[in-house]
Formats: C-alpha cells, structure tokens, sequence
C-alpha cells in the first residue's frame, strides 16, 4: 500500500498543488485519492462528511490519517530533500497549521492569481 494523498477533486488550486507533490515523489510513494471518491470515503469514514473538503488529508501506508497542517510533517518525510522541511513543520506546528488554513481558505483567490482552474487534474 502507498501512503495516500486525498483531495478535492473539484479544486482547481487543490489538483494543481497535488500535481507539484507527486511530481516532487520521485519514487512514487503516494498515491492520490480524490476524497469524493467511494475509496476517499472510506478513508475518511472517521471525519464528519460536513468536514471532509475542509482539507486535504493523508492516510500513511501504517493507516494513520492526518489532516491540514498535521499532514505536512509524515508528507515532507517521504519527499527526496523533505527532512528538514518535516523538521521544521514538526518544530512549528502552531504556524504550519496557520499557513495551512491562510492558504486553504484563500485556495480560490490563489487559483485566480495563477490562473488555474477546476479543469487541471490530478495526475500520476
């Protein structure tokens, strides 16, 4: 089993980020998962439905699931380079946190301003 990224597959900002990621997995390690899948539902069974699109979310291939901020720390760990990010994410978590929502709650705005939208998909 790969480590599983879930996002919204109805997000232009969110398909596009996911897109930097896998190409930054280099060796393949995650595979993305769209949330409003039957397989992201299952993942999630343990999120409120109401909350799932509220972040992205990352199922490890031990089965623990980590949501917004918390996710950067296990995600940076399996990128090639990532461990320093990781340390910095897990020494910072109040701020990785902070970033996370300044960004998931601006998602739209940003996509306008990169000139992304929903049609951009996820790809492996």
């Amino acid at each position: 089993m790969s480590t599983i990224v879930l996002y919204d597959r109805e997000c232009g900002f969110c398909k596009w980020s996911l897109n930097q990621i896998l190409h930054w997995d280099r060796a393949r390690r995650l595979a993305p998962v769209a949330i409003q899948s039957e397989e992201g539902g299952r993942l999630l069974a343990e999120v409120d439905p109401g909350q799932r699109l509220d972040s992205w979310h990352l199922v490890t291939e031990e089965g623990q699931l980590y949501s917004a901020g918390a996710a950067a720390v296990p995600l940076a760990r399996l990128l090639p380079g990532g461990r320093p990010l990781a340390a910095l994410f897990a020494a910072l978590p109040r701020p990785t946190e902070a970033a996370y929502r300044l960004v998931a709650n601006h998602r739209r705005e940003l996509a306008r301003l990169l000139r992304i939208d929903s049609s951009c998909d996820a790809r492996r």
